[in-house]
């Protein structure tokens, strides 16, 4: 009886340990946000709540994810970091100087990111974006590069990789190296190596079952730079969950598993030009995201491993601008982003060039909610209005990403003013970053950390040596 009693002890010990030693997650969703600090997640789920007419916040479905903390996202060089020390932190572990990709300050010494881990321990990968594939975050974690800027090289980087999914709106510059010289084209590169160019979701539905090396972009004809802001998206746009759910179907073909990272990178734009209600239709539009790899998780919570976060905070967004009332439901009167009223403004510019207040005031109005729902001086806007309309002097606001007209930026900043929101810049700050998590090791996420302890612990959580995350 006892020799019975200690072998069956062995036998439970010797199961446990195999279970422990097989506990790494067979599914990792790596969701970031750029440019969504705390304040962009709380705006979004602030402006939920007043659409109910609720004085609270309802949350999206990664808040409510069991475990929430917040990290430092400063880079090697600087304060305040920007998307390629940021995604590089995100990535590979390590701190860079800004504007590098994958490397050290140097440029000289090339990282490894999580994903190159991912796949060299027979995972599949994806990388996928709501802006371009080459862009600084995606990049990250498949490219080495000295410069951010170096798009061409970045885009040949995929076939090294030898990553199996990539999406996003396009490549910004196919044909041209950072000495701005005319090159053979990136794409029967990408065709060469493998990979399959899809261009729309009409073409991915077309795709056969098992095949792998996919690079999903926008419909052709599409800007290269960026899908459409979610709050200006139509009925058959792409968006950013199409893309999740594409990348989702075709990693999960066979037994692998797999490791997918997601960015919402239009977060970022609308912060970068101070547009809050575009901002918050992003931060919702990225939710739709997380709620595709949430979906997955359901089936798979055992195997399932969800970190959602950011690369840095944009704008120094801050929610109650001095009144103790919070008035973010007045934001849903605007209905486009800053970027197309001021296309619209052009456009009426161009067609009418002496159009009066009335009907300038009658398109601002019609798209903002600005003097029919929601109340704001107009006598700046006006005067920018005379000196446009009348003095045919055409004044401009730039933001990172975009030109806009000076009507346009000054109607949305009184739009702004009017619900409660604020901003710092137009520029990144140093604002801590979110950290939400659910699934397998979610439970080391729990405090607060620097953004290389992100992809670290995700190594720890899956059983990889950090050390080798280095070339």
């Amino acid at each position: 009886m006892i020799k019975r009693s200690i072998s069956f002890a062995l036998a439970l010990v010797l199961c446990v340990g195999l279970s422990f030693g097989q506990n790494n997650p067979k599914y990792i969703f790596y969701l970031i946000g750029d440019g969504m600090g705390l304040n962009q997640v709380h705006a979004a789920e602030v402006f939920l709540a007043s659409q109910q007419q609720k004085n609270t916040t309802v949350p999206m479905v990664f808040s409510t994810f069991p475990v929430a903390s917040h990290a430092t996202s400063h880079s090697l060089s600087h304060g305040v970091t920007d998307s390629g020390a940021g995604g590089t932190a995100l990535a590979v572990g390590f701190k860079t100087k800004n504007g590098v990709i994958g490397m050290d300050s140097a440029g000289v010494k090339s990282y490894k990111s999580i994903a190159y881990m991912a796949k060299e321990k027979g995972m599949k990968v994806g990388i996928t974006t709501s802006v371009s594939i080459d862009h600084a975050t995606p990049a990250s974690f498949y490219a080495n590069q000295k410069d951010r800027n170096m798009y061409y090289e970045i885009g040949q980087d995929i076939i090294k990789s030898n990553f199996d999914f990539f999406g996003g709106s396009g490549f910004l510059k196919p044909e041209t190296n950072a000495k701005k010289e005319t090159v053979a084209p990136l794409y029967p590169q990408l065709e060469k190596a493998g990979y399959t160019l899809l261009y729309g979701m009409k073409d991915f539905n077309q795709v056969k079952k098992g095949q792998n090396k996919l690079i999903l972009m926008n419909d052709k004809g599409t800007p290269a730079s960026s899908l459409k802001f979610a709050i200006d998206q139509k009925q058959g746009d792409m968006n950013l969950a199409n893309i999740t759910e594409a990348a989702i179907k075709t990693l999960s073909q066979g037994k692998q598993g797999f490791f997918l990272m997601v960015e919402g990178g239009k977060i970022d734009w609308a912060c970068h030009a101070n547009d809050g209600a575009s901002a918050i239709h992003e931060v919702l539009d990225f939710n739709k995201a997380v709620e595709k790899a949430y979906e997955f998780y359901k089936k798979h919570p055992k195997e399932t491993l969800i970190i959602v976060t950011a690369d840095h905070e944009t704008g120094g967004l801050g929610v109650g601008n001095g009144g103790s009332t919070l008035r973010l439901g007045q934001i849903a009167s605007q209905k486009i982003s800053q970027e197309e009223l001021s296309a619209k403004i052009n456009e009426l510019r161009k067609n009418s060039p002496n159009a009066t207040w009335e009907d300038v005031k009658n398109l601002i109005s019609t798209e903002t909610g600005l003097w029919t729902k929601v109340k704001a001086d107009e006598a700046e806007i006006k005067a920018a209005y005379e000196k446009s309309f009348i003095n045919h002097q055409n004044e401009t606001s730039k933001s990172l990403y975009a030109t806009i007209d000076k009507i346009a930026s000054l109607s949305i900043n009184a739009l702004n003013k009017a619900s409660s929101l604020s901003w710092a810049s137009g520029s990144h700050s140093a604002a801590y970053i979110p950290i939400f998590a659910i699934g397998v090791g979610a439970e080391k996420f729990s405090h607060k950390m620097d953004n290389v302890d992100i992809p670290r612990t995700v190594a720890e959580i899956a059983g990889w040596k950090f050390d080798e995350l280095t070339y």
